[in-house]
């Protein structure tokens, strides 16, 4: 019997439209530039801000990706801070790391079928929890959720940021069935990503359901069902005794590379 439901969140309950990751980078640092001045901070000219924060998350980004490792923006934003001598304390810094998030937040949407589902899969006694590549500090990400009426749903978020592996590494997957007291078999993973969500996923044992938002899959031979919306789960949830023997099993996907 299906104890648990686990979602990614970028384009699986968040649907982020086309973005720019430097434009908004620079549009968020522009903004924390000007708070920063009207807090009375001495502060290098604008360029030399901007230019060496980017630099610094891109070191930080490949070298984890060097050390197949995750990493966290908001210990490379403290160490900045304290390379520029800023008088920040800890609330201060996590208000900040909010503020660079903020343009973001302008280029996400929640479909409005999320939350009933959310809500029917609640009261059908699953536990629901939160699985997420990110190098966003969980703080930030928590403080989205709630502004969507999302967080409420997630007693268990885990972020790869905070535990510094990513999917599809077991441990990501470990830790959330650890938090949830649940084995992989009785868990279905909702996610986006082939290789990261689906096939990671798999390998542990738990069932797979790619969303795809736009339609242009509608079945994959990786996963046991494709949905457009979040609101195809409960269907999906009464197919679930349906034999799956076509789809390769989690030893098979074990050995891929």
């Amino acid at each position: 019997m299906l104890k648990a439901i686990f979602f990614d969140l970028g384009d699986t309950l968040f649907d982020f439209a086309p973005m720019s990751t430097k434009a908004l980078f620079f549009a968020a640092g522009a903004q924390t530039y000007r708070h920063l001045e009207s807090r009375g901070c001495k502060l290098p000219p604008l360029k030399r801000y901007l230019n060496s924060q980017w630099r610094a998350l891109l070191l930080a980004y490949f070298w984890s990706r060097l050390r197949f490792r995750e990493f966290n923006s908001y210990h490379v934003q403290v160490r900045f801070a304290r390379k520029l001598n800023l008088d920040l304390d800890e609330a201060d810094m996590r208000d900040l790391a909010w503020r660079w998030y903020q343009p973001v937040c302008q280029h996400c949407t929640v479909s409005d079928d999320v939350i009933p589902t959310l809500r029917t899969l609640q009261n059908l006694g699953l536990k629901l929890a939160i699985v997420s590549n990110t190098f966003l500090p969980g703080f930030v990400l928590d403080r989205h959720l709630e502004l969507h009426g999302l967080l409420r749903f997630f007693p268990v978020r885990i972020y790869s940021s905070e535990i510094g592996y990513r999917k599809p590494h077991p441990r990501i997957f470990q830790d959330a069935l650890a938090a949830c007291d649940v084995s992989a078999d009785r868990v279905l993973f909702v996610g986006d990503r082939i290789a990261n969500d689906i096939v990671g996923a798999r390998r542990m044992g738990m069932r797979a359901v790619l969303r795809c938002r736009d339609g242009s899959i509608t079945e994959h031979h990786r996963a046991h069902h494709v949905i457009r919306r979040i609101s195809e789960l409960p269907t999906i949830l009464a197919r679930l005794d349906s034999p799956v023997s076509d789809l390769p099993d989690a030893d098979e996907l074990a050995c891929e590379t």
